[in-house]
């Protein structure tokens, strides 16, 4: 069975707290930067409250294109404000954790992580043998990131002039 360990990251021109704030916006459902790839639902709470659960849809060719969704729950399991999120995969597709990090970089700006730790399943176990989904799973992840960049403004003294994101699997 397939297992995936996957670390992406970009580095953004925006302050910690900024970037906090647009990530659990976005798990409550905002939609503003991880579509078209992903879509998220709050099911009982906000997603920076621990035991909160989060249904995420993976849209495969897009929202609103048609294509395969595949979803997931995630429990929050740990909340560190503007610092660290951490989710646990409890129903659907994966099983597994998930761990975003912020992190202030020295000339201004933060360094956003994330950190996916998972396995397939049922029929998307299947498919993980035909399809490389954590290829998949880093370019989606890359992309929001990006289009996060570039809607949050700069902190004032960012030396960053724009998002750079860059992924590493492992």
């Amino acid at each position: 069975m397939k297992k995936y360990h996957l670390v992406d990251e970009a580095l953004l021109a925006a302050g910690p707290d900024a970037v906090w704030e647009a990530l659990v916006s976005e798990l409550a459902g905002g939609a503003r930067w991880w579509v078209p790839d992903n879509t998220f639902e709050p099911v009982d709470g906000a997603p920076d409250r621990v035991g909160a659960l989060t249904r995420v849809t993976v849209h495969t060719k897009g929202v609103d294109k048609g294509g395969k969704k595949i979803r997931f729950t995630a429990r929050t399991t740990a909340v560190e404000p503007g610092r660290r999120l951490a989710l646990e995969y409890v129903e659907g597709a994966f099983r597994g954790t998930a761990e975003f990090t912020l992190a202030p970089l020295v000339d201004g700006g933060t360094r956003l992580a994330m950190l996916f730790r998972a396995r397939p399943r049922g029929g998307l176990a299947v498919l993980a043998n035909l399809v490389d989904i954590g290829a998949q799973h880093t370019h989606a992840t890359r992309a929001a990131f990006a289009r996060l960049g570039r809607l949050l403004p700069a902190e004032p003294s960012s030396a960053a002039s724009a998002a750079s994101a860059r992924g590493v699997s492992r």
